[in-house]
Order: structure tokens, then sequence, then C-alpha cells
């Protein structure tokens, strides 16, 4: 807007508004400095035209100054303190002036300075209207401050303006807002008529407070239902997770012909999230697509989140990469559906993405990307995490994001950096001690795992199943069978927990594992819940350590009726039949699984290596490095000969000659993943190698010996549980 530049001052001495004072009444409405005012966007530009208003004489009439004021007040590109400044100039502002300074504070950020001018209009003699009020009663809102709001609503009744029905909607709100739905509802009842506003305004109280049945009972009595009245019935079901609820409501929505906004939009994404239904969300997506609202950045993330969780993250992928704009809330939920549904690699894909996007992250990223570098075994980036929320610790206080922090150490095979993280927490949660204990089981050691527990305990935390799942685990890796069935019984009687499932497969794990199959199947008949896979699997897996046919031929019958199509079934008991020699059973298992087109799930090992994940398969020729991997592992397999290693083929189910057999055990996937560290690291430098399947006992027993023969500490986590490699020496003294 041009202006020509004036050095008046801003304000003028003080006035008084006295009618003779107007200049001519089409002077004041076709006077260019008031119509310039609707075209005013910046405090640069108000200044000028006040100037104009002041030179053209204009700073004396009612009527431009209440304009002035109307713009500051309460227009986005005006300024309260500018609004201030003006006021300050009246010397005797009446009622009107007031109610415009409250209604621009009760618009700000600072509302209880609209109750401060309620009480400096009181004090100067003027009467408040019904335009007063319902701005008084917004800060009041606001400021869930029902103290303050019942002395007004005294002075309503005094002024007898209780029927005045904006009055009336604003002391319904005030009430709900400030939680006195006693009084709201009291004040709605005692009123002769019920608009949609005051409505909708307790019914909102009602879902603010979680009352959702007492709302849903007086949105069914509205004749008449606007949208906002809908949006706060879906939304209130959607927050408290009555999902179900909220889509049904949606239905009605529908078949009573009223449009949804943006805010429905919102809520029925997020229950088709949290339900899995796609097919509602594919219509939302084409409703937001015919309504030209596919440039709001809010509903854009909400279908993001609700493809990622409805498991279309293709659509989800498909969907961010188009974005034009995008805020955190993009990067978390996409990352956070990556790593909801296992997709670790690609999470950490989108977080590099994000930091060179320059993006900083909040603690939603966080708890979003730490599974996934637990997962991966990604310690270099685990550790950068760490040391951000250091530098930013102010920033940082959610316990569970230090909890989380405690479980990627643990995991990434770091347990002393989990055991710091652990003890320097300032507020220790229940879960912060279930992740410790669960973390140092995991790594066999039970003994410290078991003090923590004992700690827990004095603290005043009572154990939840979670926590025994992770004391028995602590117990099943170590082989303490006694404690094993201590804590197994103190859970029951001291605590009066039913066993689930967990534990009972821990039990049985312990037991089988220590050679007491009978002790296991007694448990397993024993249980008050259905045998699931896992348990008729630990059984089957004890049945392979120690040669059990029979008992293992049982638990693989009952495995393949809970689980016909789980390859890894068939392949115990295929080594089983190997161990004993039965080739033609074996045979037959293979041919079983070749008809069904059932596979094994194929080995796999990563290795973290200058903060780059590398995954290895048996027998796996892809990696660009080899033919340097290759050389390497015929070294590492020419000193383990030397030393003594004899390959342990008993496990391989093929009946062909032992050199062939001793070949496709040298190549499985952790000896390859370890060969890439020996040759990518300086000597001395700690491996931390992570498997998707249990450790072999050949693997094992060369592991010992490559970390003797290198002088490296080799770390290697499995399905179940770390391995610490030192010396020669595995920390699992050979039980797992």
């Amino acid at each position: 807007m041009a202006m020509s530049s004036s050095s008046c001052p801003v304000t003028a001495p003080p006035m008084h508004f006295l009618p003779d004072s107007n200049p001519p009444y089409n002077l004041l409405h076709t006077h260019q400095s008031l119509s310039l005012l609707s075209k005013c966007t910046t405090i640069q530009n108000l200044r000028q035209i006040h100037s104009q208003i002041i030179k053209c004489g204009l700073h004396h009439s009612p009527l431009a100054l209440s304009k002035l004021l109307q713009f500051c007040a309460i227009s986005p590109f005006g300024d309260v303190s500018y609004a201030l400044s003006i006021f300050n100039t009246i010397e005797n502002p009446n009622v009107v002036v007031y109610n415009m300074m409250i209604r621009g504070y009760s618009l700000s950020s600072s509302p209880g300075l609209a109750l401060e001018f309620y009480r400096r209009m009181l004090f100067s003699g003027n009467h408040p209207n019904s335009y007063t009020f319902p701005f008084v009663f917004k800060s009041c809102a606001r400021m869930a401050t029902a103290r303050v709001g019942k002395q007004v609503h005294g002075h309503v009744l005094k002024l007898g303006l209780e029927s005045d029905v904006y009055v009336h909607a604003s002391l319904v709100n005030m009430y709900a807002q400030a939680g006195e739905l006693s009084c709201a509802r009291l004040v709605f009842d005692k009123s002769s008529f019920r608009d949609a506003v005051s409505f909708t305004s307790l019914i909102c109280g009602y879902v603010l407070r979680g009352f959702l049945d007492d709302a849903r009972k007086l949105f069914d009595e509205i004749p008449v239902r606007d949208v906002v009245c809908w949006n706060a019935m879906i939304s209130g079901y959607a927050q408290v997770g009555r999902y179900k609820e909220a889509l049904a409501l949606f239905e009605e929505m529908k078949r009573e012909n009223v449009s949804p906004d943006v805010s429905t939009l919102l809520s029925l994404l997020s229950a088709c999230a949290h339900l899995g239904e796609l097919g509602l969300g594919i219509w939302v997506h084409s409703w937001i697509e015919d309504h030209g609202l596919s440039s709001n950045l809010r509903l854009i993330n909400g279908l993001i989140d609700m493809y990622a969780k409805c498991g279309d993250l293709d659509s989800a992928k498909r969907l961010f990469e188009s974005m034009g704009e995008r805020d955190l809330i993009s990067w978390n939920v996409m990352i956070g559906g990556y790593t909801l549904k296992g997709n670790y690699k690609e999470a950490l894909s989108v977080f590099r993405q994000m930091q060179r996007s320059r993006v900083e992250p909040n603690d939603v990223t966080f708890l979003s990307i730490l599974p996934a570098c637990a997962y991966l075994g990604a310690l270099d980036l685990g550790k950068w995490i760490h040391a951000y929320i250091d530098r930013h610790q102010d920033e940082f206080k959610n316990a569970s994001l230090w909890t989380s922090l405690v479980n990627m150490y643990a995991k990434c095979g770091n347990v002393e950096a989990a055991e710091q993280v652990f003890n320097g927490m300032e507020t220790k949660t229940l879960a912060s001690y279930n992740v410790m204990i669960s973390g140092l089981a995991m790594h066999g050691n039970a003994y410290k795992a078991l003090e923590v527990f004992a700690e827990m305990k004095e603290k005043g935390f009572e154990p939840d199943d979670i926590t025994f799942v992770s004391v028995l685990s602590a117990c099943r890796h170590a082989g303490m069978v006694d404690l094993g069935r201590q804590y197994f019984n103190s859970m029951i009687q001291d605590y009066k927990f039913a066993p689930k499932l967990q534990h009972y497969g821990c039990m049985i794990d312990l037991l089988g594992r220590a050679g007491l199959l009978d002790e296991a199947m007694a448990l397993v008949e024993s249980m008050d819940v259905e045998p699931d896979g896992a348990i008729w699997g630990s059984l089957l897996g004890a049945c392979r350590i120690h040669g059990k046919v029979e008992l293992g031929e049982f638990a693989a019958k009952n495995l393949f009726e809970v689980e016909r199509d789980n390859p890894g079934g068939y392949v115990l008991l295929s080594n089983i039949y190997a161990r004993a020699g039965r080739w033609d059973d074996v045979g037959r298992i293979r041919t079983f699984l070749n008809n069904k087109g059932l596979k094994k799930v194929p080995g796999c090992t990563s290795i973290e290596v200058d903060s780059i994940v590398h995954e290895f398969l048996a027998s796996d020729r892809t990696h660009p490095e080899s033919e340097k991997i290759y050389g390497m592992l015929e070294e590492v397999d020419e000193l383990l000969e030397m030393a003594g290693h004899v390959p342990d083929t008993s496990q391989v189910d093929r009946d062909v000659d032992e050199e062939w057999k001793e070949g496709v055990l040298s190549q499985h996937s952790e000896k390859l993943a370890i060969s890439f560290g020996l040759i990518s690291t300086k000597p001395g430098t700690t491996l931390r190698i992570f498997k998707n399947l249990r450790v072999c006992s050949n693997c094992h027993s060369a592991t010992k010996l490559i970390s003797k023969i290198f002088n490296r500490e080799i770390i290697a986590r499995d399905r179940s549980r770390f391995h610490h490699f030192k010396d020669g020496s595995c920390s699992c003294n050979d039980y797992w």
C-alpha cells in the first residue's frame, strides 16, 4: 500500500468523546485514511494511516477512533498493544471503546488483561452490555477461572441480561470449559431457550472432561445439529479410543447430509488408522481431493499416518514424497509408520533425509527412531541421538525417551552404557526398570538383573506381568532352574498373576534346555491357556538339543496344528532326524516343504561400520567388497583349522559328504559379517553383529576361537539373547 511518510506523532493529546467534535458524517465515511484500514497488512502501514487521521483532524471522532481501535484489537494484522496506546489518549472512553479492548485482549495471548479492562470499565462508571459479557466469559474460559466467571455471572443477573442469546451461550461455554459442568448444566436447564451454541458448548465441556455418555445424551436431544456439534462427539470418541463409535456417528452424520470439515476428517483418519479401516480412509482421501483440500498440511499428515498404520506403506510413501511442504509432524508420521510395521531400514533412511533437510527432531521423532536403531544395531546413530538429547536436556524431560535410550543401548550390545543411562535417570518408572531388567537378562547378566528387580521393589514399584517375563528370561538365559521355579511360583502366589503364554514359554524353555523335558511337558499339560506355537516351538527346540525324537515328533505334531505353514518347525524336526541319521525322514520333510512352497527364513546378520549398517545372507556375494570378504573368510577358516576347530556337521540336514557340509557351515551369515568387520575396522575394535535367528552351535564355537585368534571382543545378538565372545570363551557359558 503506497503511503506518504509522516513525522507526525502516533498518539494525540487527551480528548473527550463529544458529539460536536465530529467532522461531517460524509467526510468520515469517504475519507481515504479510513478506507485504507481494510487494506492494511503491516504495523508500519497502520502507523502511517494513524498519522493521516491525526493530520486530517479525524482523531477527535469517536467513529474514526473506534474503527482504528477495532482494527488494532481484532484484525490479524493489528496489534493490541498499539490499541492500548490509542486507548490511553482517550480521556473518557465509553462502553463501545471498552468493549473493543476487552474483545481484543480476549482473543490475544493475554486474556487476563480483558478481565482487567472489565474492572476498569466498572470503576469508570460505564455499564457493561450484551456485547461486553461474551468476551469477558471467553477470557474466563480460556483462563479456566470459574471463580471470576461466577462474579461476572452475578453482574449479568443484576443487569437482567441472562436471557440474551449470546450472553447465555458464552456463560454456558465458560462454565463448561472451566470444568464447572454442574453450573453449566444449571444455567442451560434454567433457560427458556436452548440455542445450538449452548448445546454445543455443553457437549464440548462433557467431552473435554471425559463424560462422553452424558455428552451423547445431550447430543441426541439437539433438534438441529451443526458440524461443530458433530465434531465434538466424533473427536471425543476418537480421543478416548472409542473408534468404532466415532465411525458409526460419522455414518449417521453422512445420512443427515452434514458436510464434514477439516476437524471431522482428522478425527476420522485417526479412527481409521487405529482400526485398520483402509477402505474408509481411502474414501476420506478422495473426499479431500474432490473438495480441494489437498494442500491442507494437517490432512495430508493424517492421511500418511492412516495409510502407514493400515499397512499401506507404498501409498504413505507416495503421499509423503509428493508433498511440496513438510513440517516436523510429516517426518514423524512417516518414520513412525515404518517403525510400527517393522521397516526399520526405511525408517532410518527417512530420518537421514530429515537430517539433511535440517529439520530439528523432537521426542516423538526419537521415540520412533530409537527402536529402529535397537533392532538394526545402529549404535553409532543411537549414540548421536543420546548426545543430541544431552545437548538439549531442557527440551527432553520425557521419561519414556530415556527408557527408550536404555533399551537401544542394551539391544545394540552396549549394556554398560544402558546401565549408565538408567542410573542417571532423574525419574525412574516401572517401564524403565522392566527395560533394564530385560536388557541385563538378554546379556546373560542374570544376577545383576535380579538385583535391579530387588531394587525396584525396595523403591515401592509393584512388578507387573512384563516384569516377570524379564525376570524369568534372566533365569532362562542363565539356566537357573531353581530360581526360575521360585519366581514363577511367587508371581502366582504372592502377586496373584495368572501366568500368560510368555511366562509359560520362559519356564518351558528353561526346563527343556536343562534337560528336564518330563517336567516341561507336565507344565504344558497343566496350562490353563491353550499352548501356542511359541510353546510347542520351545519344546521342539529342547528336543533338538537333547536328541529326543519321539517327544520332538509329538511337539512338532501339535505345533503344525497351531501353525500349519510355519517352516521353522519343519526345519527343527528335520534337524532332529538329521542328528539321528534318519535321512529318509529328512528327505520327506524337504519334499513336503518344496511341494507347499514353504521356505525357511534365511539367516541374516548385520554389522554397523562407520555408521552404515551392512547385511549379509548365507553364501552372500552381493556386497561390493565381496572378494575381500571371502579372502578374509578363507584366512579365518585356515586359522580355525590350525587352532583345532572341527566343524559340527550333525545339524546340516543333507546326506552328503562331510567336506560339502563344512563348506555350507563356513559361509553362514555371521561368519561373513565377522570377516567384513575384520577387514573394515582397526585391530582391537569390538565387533557387534546382529542375527535374526538363533546362533548355531558351529558358529558359536567358531566365534569363540575367532575372538582369541584375532584378539577381538565380538558381541553377537541372536533371536533370543546376546553372546559376548572374548579370549576364546562366551558369556553364555555355552548355555543358550
